[in-house]
C-alpha cells in the first residue's frame, strides 16, 4: 500500500484481532478474512494457531481452502473487524487461553 494522503494504516498490535477482520499473511499472495481465533487444524495434532481464515472476497469454500496462521505471520491489516463489547470479553478469555498455552 502507498502512504498516500489518502491511506489507512491500521497497526495489527499485539493483541489478537477480532472476526471479520481482513489481513495479508507472509507467502500467500491473496488477502485473507479471519473467522476463527485459537484454532486447531484437524490433521496437525495438539497444535493451537492463533487464527483461521479464508480468502477474500470469496469466502469459506471449502476445507482445504482454510488458512491458518499465528499473529507474527499477518504483514498487513487492510479492514480491522467490529468489536463489540462481547468481542472484547471474548478476546481477554482468548488471550488468557493463549498465555496458558505458550507457558
Amino acid at each position: 500500500m502507498t502512504n498516500g494522503i489518502n491511506s489507512i494504516v491500521i497497526d495489527k498490535g499485539t493483541d489478537l484481532l477480532p472476526i471479520g477482520t481482513v489481513v495479508f499473511v507472509e507467502s500467500i499472495a491473496q488477502s485473507v478474512m479471519i473467522y476463527g481465533r485459537m484454532q486447531q487444524q484437524a490433521d496437525q495434532g495438539e497444535k493451537v494457531w492463533d487464527y483461521v481464515a479464508c480468502p477474500y472476497p470469496q469466502g469459506h469454500i471449502s476445507d482445504e481452502t482454510n488458512v491458518f496462521f499465528n499473529h507474527e505471520q499477518i504483514k498487513q491489516v487492510i479492514y480491522k473487524g467490529f468489536e463489540s463489547e462481547g468481542e472484547k470479553l471474548m478476546k481477554e478469555k482468548l488471550q488468557s487461553l493463549k498465555q496458558g498455552n505458550e507457558s
